[in-house]
């Protein structure tokens, strides 16, 4: 007789059924746990995620050096202030002196939803339009350096203006002539007839600091009893280029009569220099030329002797002010803390004369 034998089969599925039933038990309670672990990790993270704030930058001309050195201002200072619970990001769009461009680019942050706008307008004319956009999708607006009309900017409690006063960039432009011709008038009076013969190179036509800063460099002068005779005077919208072919026709037209150059800013003073030397003077023969807003090329022309002063227009406080707007707008809280905030709208830096005497408090 053959023995029964029981099928090795058999025993090897009952040991099987337990063996996975055990198993399967197991992975559940591992993946069960691996799964809770990852969403603790996953909670863990997002709550460690750091807040971005997202900050679009409308420039009326990037190649401005003034604005440039805003810039450079805004993107150091929101590194320095950057922590492990919030970043700062800075979108920089170009207008290029096109109105129409810079509404497209502050539409896109507007949809985008950016935290805040800086807008350094193109046409001050256009602020109204702007700031009714803004409001519709609730992003605050701060201006900056090109400033809109009281009006526009008390259409919204979250537009604001930050920049500089031009009447006192003019007073203290004209306040360096003075000075150095009380002290001594021969360094100007070139020609000796007692009247200082000047020419003014002036921004873009109807901008408020062209107009207060023209007006008000004179008036530094004839407050003081300087005798004065204006030669010329010509928008070269505030670039370098433009104002040397203006002072290089006036050259042509009246010769070196021209002791002094009043620019409104530092790049049509140093073209205006640029012109000089082209016609052939040497440093001596140069008149004595001023500009305004400190710009890196013009601090290195005073030190070189061919610019005799400008006005720092303070590009690193204008930044500071824009950020602390910014950062405080973006986190929804209050103002009152705000450096330098007037009437809950402005904030305007002092400027500074530097001349070849105090230079060194300026430099890097």
């Amino acid at each position: 007789m053959i023995p029964t034998m029981k099928s090795c089969s058999s025993r090897s599925r009952g040991r099987s059924h337990v063996e996975v039933t055990a198993m399967n038990h197991s992975f559940l309670r591992r993946a069960a746990l691996l799964a809770a672990i990852g969403f603790c990790c996953l909670a863990g993270c997002a709550e460690e995620e750091p807040e971005t704030v997202r900050i679009g930058v409308a420039l009326y001309q990037q190649d401005d050096t003034f604005l440039s050195t805003i810039v450079q201002n805004l993107e150091q200072q929101a590194k320095e202030r950057e922590t492990a619970d919030r970043k700062l990001n800075l979108n920089i769009a170009d207008g290029r002196g096109s109105q129409a461009a810079q509404n497209e680019q502050i539409e896109r942050f507007l949809k985008q939803g950016y935290d805040v706008v800086c807008v350094n307008i193109v046409d001050r004319t256009a602020a109204a339009v702007l700031i009714d956009k803004a409001r519709a999708s609730n992003v605050p607006l701060i201006f900056f350096n090109r400033e809109p009309v009281e009006e526009d900017l008390m259409r919204w409690d979250k537009v604001f203006y930050v920049g500089s006063d031009a009447e006192q960039s003019g007073l203290l432009q004209g306040g360096i002539v003075r000075d150095v011709w009380k002290a001594d008038r021969g360094l100007i009076d070139r020609n000796g007839d007692g009247l200082l013969q000047y020419v003014m190179l002036e921004g873009e036509p109807g901008h408020q600091d062209t107009l207060l800063r023209t007006e008000n460099s004179i008036k530094a002068l004839t407050k003081a009893w300087v005798p004065v005779e204006k030669l010329a005077n010509d928008s070269a919208n505030w670039q370098r280029g433009q104002a040397h072919t203006r002072m290089a026709q006036w050259l042509k037209q009246i010769g070196q009569q021209v002791e002094v150059v009043f620019a409104n800013n530092d790049d049509m003073a140093l073209g205006a220099i640029d012109a000089c030397f082209e016609a052939g003077m040497s440093e001596d023969q140069l008149p004595f030329v001023v500009g305004v807003d400190a710009t890196p090329p013009a601090l290195e022309a005073i030190a070189e002797g061919t610019l005799k002063g400008t006005v720092r227009n303070n590009a690193s406080a204008q930044a500071s002010a824009m950020l602390d707007l910014a950062c405080a707008l973006s986190a929804g809280e209050g103002l009152n803390g705000i450096e330098g905030l007037k009437n809950g709208k402005y904030i305007r830096t002092e400027y500074a004369v530097v001349t070849p005497e105090n230079l060194d408090e300026f430099l890097p």
